[in-house]
């Protein structure tokens, strides 16, 4: 005789796991701020509320933060990928492992955002609420492309959602 036995759990996403990857983007974009001069610790504070806040609704699709030269992001650039882990498991890696050393002569400070698909979903009076809502008011833009190539490094997670990590890394 044999016996077996199945567990279902479910798992809801927090305003506490929210700010708990979304501090480890701030400590991503201090390791920036110390070893390339921006962002400003109050830009920091505000990507941290704009992820805590994108992560919670579910609209988050994208953020990359860096620098950009001639219309490219360059090293050193993080992008974010949100992605939801249906019941799966993730790695929760501790931030930082910013290389330190990029040449960021002529470039500019910049970020970008996507939404996800929940996003599209919204009236176009509900996109406008949430974002006044927000530190930055975010309006089109063209996406830069990237001088080199990303590398998945990190992965942040909490909650039944994840953030893969990107890098950007120079061909030279």
């Amino acid at each position: 005789m044999s016996t077996s036995f199945t567990i279902a759990e479910a798992i809801t996403f927090t305003l506490t796991h929210a700010r708990h990857i979304a501090a480890k983007i701030a400590t991503d974009l201090k390791r920036l701020q110390r070893l390339y001069g921006l962002p400003s610790d109050q830009a920091i504070a505000d990507y941290e509320t704009e992820v805590t806040e994108l992560l919670k609704a579910g609209y988050l699709g994208t953020l990359t933060v860096g620098y950009k030269r001639d219309g490219d992001w360059i090293e050193p650039t993080l992008r974010y990928t949100s992605r939801d882990l249906m019941g799966g498991i993730a790695g929760d890696d501790d931030p930082g492992r910013v290389r330190p050393g990029a040449n960021i002569d002529g470039a500019a400070f910049y970020n970008y955002l996507t939404y996800s698909p929940a996003w599209d979903e919204l009236t176009a009076a509900e996109k406008d609420a949430f974002k006044r809502r927000m530190p930055f008011y975010r309006t089109g833009a063209p996406e830069p492309g990237v001088d080199g190539y990303l590398a998945p490094d990190l992965t942040y997670s909490a909650g039944g959602r994840a953030l893969d990590r990107a890098s950007v890394r120079s061909w030279r």
